[in-house]
């Protein structure tokens, strides 16, 4: 979907759907031992240090704007887990799994895919589901 108005923001992309804000996927973008990853969680969800560094066993630290770009194709805002520049290990949060139907990004700070969690799993090529996030109440 192609739309006229914004969705670089989960609350700009649940407005334009119509959804509520946790059934938009934002895929967060990290580096893991100086090789890019990508996580895909739901739009209430926000990373929990402890969980991260538990299952990576490093401290989270997300790749800055010009790395976005450079590994994913895709301007920060439209992040999403295909059609990427270069090969990304995907893992998808169980954040995610509150859904039948979720919203991720499409690649431009305009566009998304309805997708159901087993489209997501397809789709992104997951290497697996982690569990990484907190939800936060507002």
């Amino acid at each position: 979907m192609v739309l006229d108005t914004s969705t670089a923001t989960v609350e700009e992309a649940a407005k334009a759907h119509s959804v509520n804000p946790d059934q938009i996927a934002k895929t967060l973008s990290f580096k893991l031992d100086e090789k890019p990853i990508l996580i895909v969680v739901s739009g209430k969800a926000k990373i929990d240090n402890k969980k991260y560094k538990h299952h990576f066993s490093k401290k989270a630290k997300m790749l800055n704007y010009q790395e976005v770009i450079e590994h994913t194709g895709h301007v920060v805002g439209g992040v999403c887990p295909f059609g990427l520049a270069k090969q990304i290990d995907v893992y998808l949060d169980v954040s995610l799994q509150n859904h039948k139907e979720i919203i991720p990004a499409a690649g431009d700070n305009n566009s998304a895919i309805r997708l159901t969690i087993r489209e997501l799993e397809k789709h992104s090529n997951c290497i697996e589901w982690i569990d990484v996030c907190r939800l936060q109440d507002n």
